[in-house]
């Protein structure tokens, strides 16, 4: 029913123009007109069938010289399209590229700005905490104040010793001289009962 459908259409489209459209049509101009002029039947009308033909031929010529055009045209404008599409493919790799580059010079821009920020921080760090020669120069005063204090401990201790050794021989005195003062009372002692004993005995 489909191809009964489409065939009703050609015939109604063949019936409106029975010669066809375009080059087709000329070429059935052609055909009928070099027919007619083979079955001429007097000069005129053969001569007039000719000119018809030429003027065809013309027209056919002419056609083909403007489809050769369009094809021409439309070769240039393939290959033009084509340089263009071979440009844009280069533009687009070079895009690519460059974007690669802007993430890499992003991610080093990146790392740039971390070692900055730890420079910064470190250097923060440093200032609160005195320089190399200042420290120096407090440590030597430090060695200094404790040579000092070395030589006073060594003073100290010897005057300690010297203390030591004095009271040592000032308890031996004491302890000497107590000896002495009851040795002295022991004989005063025996001295005066001798004394008294003398007293008391009877004269002879």
């Amino acid at each position: 029913e489909a191809a009964v459908g489409g065939d009703e259409v050609i015939r109604k489209r063949l019936l409106i123009d029975g010669d066809g459209a375009g080059d087709d049509r000329r070429i059935n101009l052609l055909v009928k007109s070099f027919i007619k002029w083979c079955n001429s039947g007097s000069q005129e009308e053969g001569y007039s069938q000719y000119q018809r033909m030429l003027s065809t031929l013309s027209q056919c010529e002419f056609s083909m010289g403007k489809t050769l055009l369009v094809y021409d045209m439309n070769l240039r404008e393939m290959e033009n399209y084509e340089k263009i599409y071979k440009e844009i493919e280069c533009s687009i790799a070079g895009a690519h590229e460059k974007i690669a580059e802007c993430k890499k010079q992003i991610l080093q821009a990146k790392r740039i700005r971390k070692n900055r920020q730890e420079y910064d921080a470190l250097a923060k760090v440093i200032q609160h905490h005195p320089d190399r020669h200042e420290t120096l120069k407090e440590l030597e005063a430090l060695g200094k104040e404790l040579e000092h204090l070395s030589h006073i401990k060594e003073s100290v201790e010897d005057k300690l010793e010297l203390r030591r050794k004095q009271f040592h021989v000032l308890l031996s005195t004491i302890h000497e001289l107590q000896q002495t003062l009851e040795n002295d009372e022991k004989l005063s002692e025996v001295e005066e009962a001798q004394g008294t004993s003398m007293e008391t005995d009877p004269k002879p």
